[in-house]
């Protein structure tokens, strides 16, 4: 028997962290772990991570697990089949961050189909506090709700476990109210706060994921139009970028003023980020990782490269609301001033950014036919 965790949660909630810190429990509790990326396009950052990390690893494309139902059912198969003397007993797989109503277009549809091989453990939301508390403050001032804002309350409303991440980066005191809060107004659902960088209550997780379903009989009501036109408002762009220098260059110090100028740019612009991601890597496979959840604010360094190199690929993964031709000339230009600081050259695919189509589930089963 299998267990598939599903993980769902906004752009740069830290959705990947998770999945590699909660598998790296597992596995020192003796599981055999597999993970699954997913996103709307193709060459993922967060793939090469988890690569990085873990030993068993896949990734649906293309769409989320909603709209790639079968995909994702092959994927698991694929896994577990592909796992050798030792078999894989659990998969983790996290959804597209701009991905809603999992309840009716996966969990159940799994247990419905698959129920005789598989265990579907309680869907998990993973937030970030300080996008919550900025959607907050947006209905405290009595802002109309917006549509982003729309689709992460519906990820929430849908969770049988809200997973609060990166709760170290506020207060004891305002993580104590906003873990309050979330009980309050979710009550369906077990609140969990921790770090994933940390491994800071990591098995308080791994605990929840053992317990009930509290949304196991709750329809969530989805208006489609909302969700698409939210899903809409983000230029998704997965861009490959070949570097090079007469001299080594300082892969990591590369990627982060990348991202600086990226940040910046959408700051300048009001533009919100739901993530940006990039992977400098060179031909030895050594590479640097380097994350961006907010405009304005300091790139996030998840794994450095151990030593400069004179060529190497990168990666970039952005998600920002903006027009897919703001954002091409934003990373583009954001290339130049790095590359312009570091000494170094490059060379890209065309532009590709582009906005997700209508979301189209392949099955949508009600709480009476879970």
């Amino acid at each position: 028997m299998i267990t598939f965790v599903p993980l769902t949660g906004f752009l740069g909630a830290g959705k990947t962290t998770t999945m590699i810190a909660t598998a790296q429990a597992l596995q020192a509790r003796g599981h055999r772990v597999a993970v699954i990326t997913n996103d709307q396009g193709a060459e993922l950052v967060d793939t090469a991570l988890v690569r990085s990390k873990l030993d068993s690893v896949a990734e649906v494309t293309g769409g989320c697990f909603c709209c790639r139902f079968e995909d994702l059912v092959g994927t698991i198969r694929a896994l577990v089949d592909g796992a050798g003397d030792v078999p894989v007993d659990t998969v983790i797989a996290e959804a597209v961050g701009s991905c809603t109503d999992l309840q009716a277009t996966v969990v159940r549809p799994l247990r419905s189909h698959y129920g005789e091989s598989m265990v579907v453990s309680p869907l998990t939301t993973v937030i970030d506090p300080l996008r919550y508390l900025a959607f907050d403050r947006a209905a405290q001032r009595g802002e109309p709700e917006s549509d982003l804002s729309y689709l992460f309350r519906q990820q929430l409303t849908e969770a049988d476990v809200i997973a609060v991440n990166k709760l170290d980066t506020i207060s004891p005191e305002r993580a104590a109210e906003l873990m309050t809060r979330l009980t309050a107004d979710y009550p369906n659902a077990a609140v969990i706060g921790y770090s994933a960088k940390s491994g800071d209550r990591v098995a308080e997780l791994l605990t929840a994921w053992d317990g009930p379903s509290g949304n196991r009989a709750v329809d969530l009501q989805v208006d489609y139009d909302r969700y698409a036109a939210a899903e809409a408002q983000l230029a998704w762009m997965n861009q490959d970028v070949q570097l090079s220098a007469d001299e080594p260059v300082d892969l990591t110090a590369w990627g982060r003023q990348v991202l600086a100028a990226l940040g910046s740019w959408a700051q300048c612009a009001g533009a919100v980020v739901g993530h940006a991601k990039l992977t400098v890597e060179a031909a030895d496979g050594d590479f640097a990782k380097l994350s961006l959840t907010a405009a304005g604010t300091e790139p996030t360094i998840d794994r450095a490269a151990g030593k400069p190199a004179t060529s190497a690929r990168v990666i970039v993964n952005a998600r920002v609301a903006c027009e897919p031709g703001e954002l091409d000339t934003a990373v583009r230009d954001a290339v130049s001033t790095a590359n312009a600081a570091l000494g170094a050259r490059s060379s890209s695919t065309a532009p590709v950014s582009f906005k997700p189509g209508y979301p189209r589930p392949v099955h949508r089963l009600a709480a009476t036919g879970a």
